[in-house]
């Protein structure tokens, strides 16, 4: 089963609004994100989001796309800064869940899953983009299937 981490869009600055919800840029990427992977019917079970404004709006976003069986959550341990081993830990592959959070933690939980560091970068994240990992059946370890990003440059 598929596990797919999504940097939220682009937000206001927090000089605009303190809350930084999602841009109209923002909304706009992740509405055409999101339609490309309903076109290759992506399949998504649930969708957890960390409290902030930005990615809640990003999620429902995808959700509204994707139409995950079980719903959106809020769930703790998606902060910029928040701990991914203790994410990690909890992810077994079991069901197709999408991740919706902030930098730095999606490229570190990236590296984390694929090399079991966060000090190599192994992927990139572009704001409203999906990261697609997977988990090998016969090892058992997690490897990039796919990613879809805002910018091909």
């Amino acid at each position: 089963m598929a596990l797919f981490l999504v940097q939220h869009g682009k937000s206001l600055p927090k000089e605009v609004d303190a809350d930084r919800p999602l841009s109209e840029e923002g909304k706009e990427t992740v509405a055409r994100i999101a339609g490309v992977a309903a076109d290759y019917n992506v399949f998504v079970s649930m969708i957890k989001h960390s409290g902030k404004m930005r990615a809640k709006q990003t999620a429902d976003i995808m959700a509204s796309f994707l139409k995950p069986a079980k719903g959106v959550q809020e769930t703790s341990g998606l902060d910029p800064m928040d701990d991914v081993a203790a994410v990690a830990e909890e992810l077994t592959g079991e069901e197709d869940e999408m991740l919706v959070g902030h930098l730095p933690f999606m490229e570190r939980i990236v590296s984390y899953m694929i090399t079991g560091s966060i000090e190599t970068t192994v992927f990139k994240f572009q704001n409203g983009g999906i990261v697609c990992l997977d988990r090998d059946q016969d090892t058992g370890s997690w490897y990039i299937k796919w990613a879809l990003m805002p910018e091909i440059r």
